[in-house]
């Protein structure tokens, strides 16, 4: 590993974790109302498009697993469609996922499948921009000590970070069903009222 490859591996992560602060900021200053919890729908897509375009162009530019074969016209169409395939196969595949572990089925679509897209964007897309539409690449780099580059070693941490840390977001959300902002309109908060003795049942 070479100082100037761990130079510009920090300088990318750094522009990306800048980035997602100023998608927070900025658009509240252009945008009456705006803010990540009041109109999340809206950050969770100016985020997402945000962190993709900055991914493509730091490839782009960085070239970090640059292939020393030099591809035909038609390979690399091949190859960027089989990669939005892959991705938009990954929204759908995170967004069934997080319904099995308690999502909404039918409510709340809209801001699963966001969610879905926000978390692709963070694992699916940096696996497809340095590594590509390589499903044997893929099972390299997650395997035991498959990673041969700094970058590799990036991507197992940041994928796997981004997963961990969805999930351990959104794990206690069943433990605030007693809360002011879960009661109203639940189904456990009906349950709740209706059995507590010292609370009217709610109709």
């Amino acid at each position: 590993m070479s100082g100037a490859e761990a130079r510009r591996l920090l300088t990318a992560n750094l522009l990306c974790v800048f980035l997602i602060v100023l998608t927070a900021v900025v658009p509240a200053f252009i945008w009456e109302g705006f803010t990540v919890l009041g109109t999340h729908l809206s950050w969770l897509c100016i985020c997402s498009v945000c962190i993709s375009i900055v991914n493509i162009l730091l490839h782009l530019v960085l070239k970090p697993n640059q292939s020393p074969k030099r591809s035909s016209f038609a390979h690399k169409i091949s190859r960027f469609l089989k990669c939005c395939i892959y991705f938009f196969v990954s929204c759908i595949l995170f967004h069934v996922i997080i319904v099995l572990y308690g999502a909404p089925l039918i409510e709340s679509v809209t801001e699963t499948f966001l969610f879905a897209v926000l978390l692709s964007t963070f694992t699916t897309l940096q696996c497809l921009c340095m590594l590509g539409p390589n499903i044997q690449a893929w099972i390299r780099v997650f395997s035991k000590n498959g990673a041969m580059s700094i970058w590799e070693s990036s991507l197992q941490i940041t994928t796997v970070c981004s997963i961990l840390g969805a999930w351990f977001g959104a794990f206690p959300i069943p433990l605030d069903w007693d809360r002011p902002w879960q009661e109203e309109g639940s189904p456990r908060s009906k349950v709740v009222h209706s059995t507590s003795p010292s609370c009217p049942a709610r109709v």
